[in-house]
């Protein structure tokens, strides 16, 4: 089945392919701001997508996705680790079969000068939502019962780091 433009967007290019909710909120600040993060690419892709940017740009687009989806997945394992989370092994396993298959595709985006296509756009969504809210949900009560601090009021280290990237 094929996902066109009019099924993932209306005649309004501003509207946003998936909006951040507490549904995607896992309780902690700083996981929700990098999770955020990666929403905010998503919908950065989408828009490029709609605007006809070029391939290049949404190339560009799904390299930064892959690059700090990594990121993000190590500092996820990391806490697990260190936190002794029963379910690390799986989740590990889960991050690594996402990551092969979003490194996948981009790949095949640039050796075959591909565009991106809404079905692509549509699977980065369904996988991005359903891992926040299936898989990293069952973490998030272990997490916050090892006394993980679950607001900040400073600019989080993650953010200042994935800042200096982008410059």
């Amino acid at each position: 089945m094929s996902v066109t433009a009019e099924q993932l967007s209306d005649t309004n290019t501003n509207r946003k392919l998936v909006e951040w909710s507490d549904n995607l909120s896992v309780g902690i600040q700083e996981i929700d701001d990098q999770h955020k993060v990666l929403v905010d690419l998503l919908n950065k892709l989408h828009t490029a997508i709609i605007e006809r940017h070029g391939t290049e740009a949404a190339h560009e687009i799904v390299n930064e996705l892959a690059e700090y989806t990594k990121i993000h997945f190590a500092v996820e394992e990391s806490l697990m680790r260190i936190l002794g989370y029963e379910g690390y092994e799986d989740h590990k396993h889960h991050h690594e079969q996402l990551i092969d298959e979003l490194v996948e595709l981009r790949d095949k985006l640039e050796t075959q000068q591909k565009a991106v296509s809404f079905e692509l756009l549509h699977f980065l969504k369904m996988w991005l939502t359903k891992h926040i809210m299936e898989e990293d949900q069952l973490y998030s009560p272990h997490f916050i019962d090892k006394g993980v601090v679950t607001s900040y009021e400073k600019q989080s280290m993650m953010k200042k780091i994935w800042a200096s990237f982008k410059k």
